[in-house]
């Protein structure tokens, strides 16, 4: 007879306390991973409009430009593909053995690089929307 092991509800979010911060770098790794296969699919169908021609291509980018939402998702998909990168260098260099002992601070790194290259970046993307 086998034992089972009470895994507690999924809706119990208390656990998530528990987690280090490599858990919180695999979580995000894998979400910005999905965010940007999710980006590649959009960007394919943009893209697409310039079958009907130019001034297709031309109109619908200019639509969504003058969208304040599509101006905010493109700071999130700039902060989404920084940190993937960081951390995907972050784990190369894990995995090669480079600072092993300073995998949490090199997470913490990580995102606050993230933070301040998004932060920096709302200026560039936020122009001429009016805000």
């Amino acid at each position: 007879m086998s034992q089972s092991y009470n895994r507690g509800l999924i809706e119990d979010f208390g656990r998530w306390k528990e987690f280090s911060a490599g858990m919180w770098a695999w979580i995000f790794h894998k979400f910005t991973g999905w965010v940007l296969i999710g980006y590649l699919f959009t960007h394919i169908a943009v893209l697409s409009s310039a079958l009907a021609g130019p001034e297709a291509y031309t109109e619908t980018l200019q639509g969504l430009e003058a969208l304040f939402v599509v101006r905010l998702l493109e700071v999130g998909l700039l902060a989404v593909a920084v940190f993937h990168i960081l951390n995907g260098i972050r784990l190369l260099m894990v995995d090669l053995g480079i600072g092993l002992d300073a995998q949490d601070k090199s997470f913490y790194l990580s995102l606050l690089i993230t933070g301040a290259i998004a932060v920096a970046s709302v200026p560039t993307f936020m122009t001429d929307v009016g805000f």
